[in-house]
């Protein structure tokens, strides 16, 4: 899957989202080394707090199928409408959410953050450098 078909995959998911009070429509996709893809999209609540971002909501989804590692790469999309032209970044909760994944796969997955207009590319740990994540515990 190339990374043009993540981002694809990111936006389907986006189209799914339950965002009544934001109107601001997230998608995710993840790929693993053995080829699957797992997507989430974001999921409000009339409880503001209790929403799930659509990074959280893959990861929780790519869990409870029992992937427990190899986290090559994050598709992240916004709304085209909404934002501006600025690529869509994870939030940190998301950040850190991503890390746990990738650090029991010892990965260190690019992040496509999507915008209006262009793709920035970032590595997990540029967005969260110095992550507390499962060897900590240790």
């Amino acid at each position: 899957m190339t990374d043009e078909d993540l981002i694809k995959a990111a936006r389907n998911a986006a189209q799914h989202s339950y965002a009544p009070y934001s109107q601001f429509a997230v998608g995710a996709a993840l790929r693993f080394s053995d080829g699957r893809v797992v997507t989430g999209t974001n999921i409000e609540n009339a409880s503001y707090g209790m929403a799930l971002c659509a990074e959280t909501v893959a990861v929780a989804k790519a869990m409870a199928e029992g992937i427990r590692g190899g986290l090559e790469a994050v598709a992240v999309t916004g709304p085209s409408d909404r934002g501006g032209d600025a690529p869509i970044t994870p939030c940190g909760r998301c950040r850190q959410v991503l890390n746990e994944l990738a650090q029991l796969g010892g990965t260190d997955p690019d992040v496509l953050c999507v915008g209006n207009m262009d793709v920035t590319r970032l590595k997990l740990s540029q967005l969260l450098p110095l992550a507390f994540g499962p060897a900590n515990l240790d």
